[in-house]
């Protein structure tokens, strides 16, 4: 008996989710910046976080918005550099 066809979604399937730690070391005065912004973050939403559970977000934000990062990076994925 055949196998009932699967059906169409709308999105793929996920990639791979699986967090990777990073280690870093910060100037104190980032690190002082950092727990003020979680500090106000907190007061924001009522919701207290440390601040290295900001960090990736912030990160990926930055990054984001990084227009000459963006268009380096199309580079890098085209077929002449693989």
């Amino acid at each position: 008996m055949p196998k009932p066809k699967k059906p169409t979604l709308r999105i793929g399937k996920l990639p791979d989710l699986t967090p990777v730690k990073l280690t870093i070391s910060l100037e104190p005065g980032v690190h002082r910046m950092l727990e003020d912004y979680a500090r106000i973050y907190s007061d924001s939403y009522g919701e207290a976080v440390k601040p290295s559970e900001l960090v990736p977000s912030m990160i990926a934000g930055f990054l984001a918005k990084d227009n000459g990062f963006k268009r380096a990076r199309k580079t890098l994925a085209s077929p002449q550099n693989t």
